[in-house]
């Protein structure tokens, strides 16, 4: 009597299994039909030039040969911007996404933050960020000029 309910309950339970694995796609198939590239890019730390402070929670970091990457940091840190210096910290000596982590005094003592991703910038990139985060101007296009458009006449009703 109780072996064909339990095997409903297997039944069940192994189709509630398979329905949930089809139901939930991965990352790298909606990248994929989003027409996105996914890409790692990395950041040797005895590269690392300058920095720039978006806001709380991102960065732009300057690697050699004047190399310009996004990172963005797991969690806010409160006290970044103004920080007078930020150290970057990583076990293997490369930043990647999720890996390595940038350490700064706070004001209250020194907080280490764990970096979420680290993005290569091409120059149109860069103008974009800073333009979005306002450390940037957005370049004002000016109209074009008004022409005279022959057979383009008014004309005037009595």
């Amino acid at each position: 009597m109780l072996k064909p309910f339990f095997n409903l309950i297997l039944i069940l339970f192994t189709s509630s299994i398979i329905l949930a694995c089809v139901g939930t796609p991965e990352a790298s198939d909606e990248s994929a039909s989003a027409g996105q590239t996914t890409r790692r890019d990395c950041i040797s730390q005895s590269s690392i030039r300058d920095y720039q402070v978006l806001d709380d929670s991102n960065l732009i970091v300057t690697a050699a040969v004047k190399r310009k990457y996004h990172v963005v940091l797991s969690r806010r840190a409160f006290g970044l911007r103004s920080s007078w210096k930020i150290g970057f910290h990583s076990a293997t000596g490369m930043f990647c996404g999720n890996t390595g982590e940038v350490i700064f005094d706070d004001g209250f003592g020194t907080e280490s933050i764990r970096i979420a991703s680290v993005r290569a910038l091409e120059p149109e990139e860069l103008d974009e960020l800073l333009i979005r985060f306002g450390k940037k101007d957005p370049e004002i296009e000016q109209a074009p000029a008004i022409q005279d458009v022959e057979g383009a006449e008014v004309e005037e009703l009595d």
